[in-house]
C-alpha cells in the first residue's frame, strides 16, 4: 500500500507543479511535451484526477484510529 501512495503523491504534485505553471506563467507542461489535444494528454490528466481521489482516502485514514483506544 505504501508504494501505491507515494506514486498517488508523485502524480498529485505532477499536477500540483502543471497548475501552478499554468496560473504563474500561463505555461502547460504536460501538454508542452505531450503535445496539445492528444490522447497522452488526457490520461496524464484522468491519472492526476485519480489519484487525487485516492489521496483523498489517503487523507482521512487514520481518522479511525483513535489514540485512547486500545
Amino acid at each position: 500500500m505504501e508504494i501505491l501512495q507515494k506514486v498517488c503523491l508523485v502524480f498529485t504534485i505532477v499536477g500540483a507543479v502543471n497548475w501552478g505553471l499554468i496560473g504563474f506563467l500561463d505555461f502547460n507542461l504536460v501538454e508542452a511535451i505531450f503535445m496539445q489535444g492528444s490522447v497522452m494528454v488526457k490520461i496524464i490528466y484522468s491519472l492526476v484526477g485519480i489519484t487525487g481521489l485516492i489521496n483523498i482516502g489517503i487523507l482521512f485514514h487514520h481518522i479511525d484510529d483513535h489514540p485512547f483506544e486500545k
